[in-house]
């Protein structure tokens, strides 16, 4: 099984045993066989799960406008959330 594009950390969740056995995960096939889906144990594999969610909210915003870093401080100071 190849990694998946963008989860970057999906071999660091899955020890090497569950890597070859894939435990708490099930896949399921189409009529060929080949994988459309998956059923993560949520309890097992916990932060592979936050992974592929964190990878989806960014992509989901990868178009939306930047606000540069200095911008945001200055905004935060002034509003008195930050100490300048």
């Amino acid at each position: 099984m190849r990694p998946l594009m963008g989860f970057g950390r999906l071999n660091q969740c899955l020890t090497p045993r569950e890597t070859l056995r894939m435990t708490g995960i099930q896949f399921i096939t189409d009529e060929k066989g080949r994988k459309t889906a998956a059923i993560i144990d949520l309890k097992k594999h916990r932060a592979l799960w936050e992974d592929i969610e964190d990878v989806l909210v960014s992509r989901s915003r990868q178009h939306e406008k930047r606000i540069p870093l200095e911008k945001v401080k200055a905004d935060l100071i002034k509003s008195g959330k930050l100490r300048g």
